[in-house]
Order: C-alpha cells, then sequence, then structure tokens
C-alpha cells in the first residue's frame, strides 16, 4: 500500500494516479481538503483510497493518519514524501518565521514521514520502497537560499538513507523534477502571502509560465514508476539541469587537491 503526502493535487497526483492505474492501494494525504476530496473520489474508481487531511509538520497527524491508514487498507510499503511548498524570498526580506514554515515542510515533513513509517517497515521485515520529492534545485543552487536549502538536504538525507536501508531490503530514490505543469505557487500563496514579500509580481508570472510549460503530473508519475523499477537513486523529469550539474562537478572536482607524489619512494 502506497502513502503519498501531497497527494491531492500536483506531482502527488500524478504519483497517486500512475499507481492506481497499477491497482495499487493508496492513502493520500493533503493538507488541501477540498483537492484531496476531489482526488480521492477519481482515484476511487480504480482502485481501494483513503484520504487524511495532514500538515506535515504535524508529527501526532502522521501517526494518527499511519495508523487509520493501515488499520484500514494494510501496511505502507510504499511512502512518498512529496508535500513541499516552493517559497521565493529575497535575502533581504528573510525572517527566522519564513525559514520555519520552509523547512519545516519541505525538510521536517520528509523526516516527519520517514520517523513515522520507517520503525513499521523495518519491524515487519517485508522491504518496502521510499521516494522523496526534492527538486533540481536540490543539485545545483540559485539565489533563492530559502528553497534551495531544503531540497539539498532532501537529495543528501536520501542518498544517506539508500545507503543505512539497503540492509532491510528497502530502497529509496529522490525525484528531482525540473519543471512541472502544477499550481505549486498558487498554492504556496494560500500558505502564506508572505513568502513572496519583496519578489515582483512579474517575476512570479515568469515563474509560473516557466512551470506550466513543464512536463505534465501524469507524466511525472509515468517517470516516478519507471525509475523505480530501475532501482534508481535520482529521478529526473528533464535535462534542463544537466549542463548545470556537470559544470558543478567540473568545479568541485578542479577544486579538491591532487594528490602529491613521493618521487622518493
Amino acid at each position: 500500500m502506497a502513502f503519498i503526502t501531497g497527494g491531492g493535487q500536483g506531482i502527488g497526483l500524478g504519483i497517486a494516479r500512475a499507481l492506481g492505474r497499477r491497482g495499487v492501494r493508496l492513502a493520500l494525504a493533503d493538507v488541501d481538503e477540498a483537492a484531496l476530496t476531489r482526488a480521492g473520489e477519481e482515484l476511487s474508481r480504480l482502485t481501494a483510497v483513503e484520504t487524511v487531511p495532514l500538515d506535515v509538520r504535524d508529527r501526532q497527524g502522521f501517526a494518527s493518519a499511519a495508523d487509520l491508514v493501515e488499520a484500514r487498507l494494510g501496511p505502507v510499503d510504499l511512502l512518498f514524501n512529496n508535500a513541499g511548498i516552493v517559497p521565493v524570498s529575497p535575502v533581504t526580506e528573510l525572517t527566522y518565521e519564513k525559514w520555519d514554515l520552509a523547512l519545516g515542510v519541505n525538510l521536517t515533513g520528509v523526516v516527519n514521514g520517514l520517523q513515522t513509517f520507517l520503525p513499521r517497515m523495518i519491524e515487519r521485515g517485508a522491504g518496502g520502497y521510499v521516494v522523496n520529492t526534492a527538486s533540481g534545485a536540490g543539485l545545483v543552487a540559485d539565489a533563492n537560499v530559502l528553497y534551495v536549502t531544503g531540497k539539498f538536504a532532501v537529495v543528501g538525507l536520501s542518498e544517506s538513507l539508500r545507503l543505512a536501508l539497503g540492509r532491510y531490503g528497502i530502497d529509496v530514490s529522490v525525484l528531482c523534477p525540473g519543471p512541472v505543469d502544477t499550481d505549486i505557487i498558487r498554492n504556496t500563496r494560500t500558505v502564506n502571502e508572505d513568502l513572496f514579500a519583496g519578489v515582483p509580481g512579474s517575476a512570479l508570472r515568469d515563474a509560473e509560465a516557466f512551470l506550466r510549460g513543464g512536463v505534465g503530473i501524469d507524466a511525472v508519475g509515468e517517470m516516478v514508476i519507471a525509475g523505480m523499477r530501475a532501482r534508481s537513486l535520482w529521478i529526473h523529469t528533464s535535462d534542463e539541469v544537466r549542463p548545470s550539474v556537470e559544470a558543478r562537478m567540473t568545479d568541485l572536482l578542479a577544486s579538491t587537491p591532487v594528490p602529491v607524489v613521493d618521487a622518493t619512494s
């Protein structure tokens, strides 16, 4: 059974549809109850579905959701820590409140999902799969430090987690999407309009247009399934980030000291 945070919309819904078409039982969690209801009604035509309102920052809420869906649908062996927001903040507009919200959803929300379900998966001893949603901005930095920080952390967490969980038969992938046609900017603004303070309206419109030009959520869902089948550590949705990754790796290697060879040895 699959548990998907942010499962009512966006990439989470795309993943849910891909799984539902394959008959996987679904537990969808989302802070947007209206979207959650719509997704539940749609996907119930494909498979067994449970929906649970959840703010991924709420650890007790996570535990209650886990108990509920596992009682009704069986044990979770596919975990998708997908819920996220996309704050856009100039460095001069950063506040502790913005940091707490951005990292609370984009990083701690992933940690909460892991800490809720991994002990159960390990105790059952039946293996499983974890997919954490990061971003291309988790591989190559831009100037939006509020967003990049959490996404880099999710990439590192996932890489380390894959090494740690192999002995338990639990595999890990990290989804690093490029532009995807979702309403994530609008959804983020409903969480807290202050997350965009100091950002020109034209910049937000350009960002929204950039995302609309990306792949659709159903295509992403199929990419995730393909990545899981291939046991790929990183799952990408496009190649936009490739030149920047190549440049970063070149610079990183160039900065690494070259071993000194002792000619007398």
